[in-house]
């Protein structure tokens, strides 16, 4: 338990780093965008887990993601500059990507609290995927 608390505290103190850098080259936006992905992610993960429309298999996703996130055992450690939380990102693209390939978009639209635009980019994107592989 301590070693996942410790993982928790240098994972916000990265955030909270790369958040202040954002801001001091100017790139305010982009500052914003990242404060508040990860507390949209968590919320967006949690109600999806609960949610009855989410097949099985995306949930088992999510929750793989979601223990990989939080453990502070990582492929790069997380005091590594902008490659440290890489990982953790790409570990949550792929969950939400196996997600709206598999999930009904109106569940996700339902839990995320985030930019609408943010989401739409995400969907959009998907939509954009499957009209090149219509198998999808």
């Amino acid at each position: 338990m301590r070693f996942l608390l410790i993982g928790l505290g240098v994972a916000v103190v990265v955030w909270l780093l790369l958040i202040g850098a954002l801001i001091a080259f100017g790139r305010r936006a982009a500052a914003k965008d990242l404060a508040t992905l990860v507390p949209n992610l968590v919320v967006l993960f949690k109600g999806l887990i609960r949610d009855p429309r989410v097949p099985r298999s995306a949930k088992v996703w999510l929750w793989v993601a979601a223990v990989w996130i939080a453990s502070p055992i990582d492929l790069v450690p997380e005091f590594v500059p902008v490659a440290g939380p890489l990982d953790d990102a790409i570990v949550a693209a792929l969950a939400l990507r196996y997600l709206l390939r598999h999930a009904d978009p109106a569940a996700v639209t339902d839990h995320w609290r985030g930019d609408p635009a943010t989401l739409e980019r995400i969907l959009r994107r998907r939509a954009d995927d499957q009209g090149r592989n219509p198998a999808g």
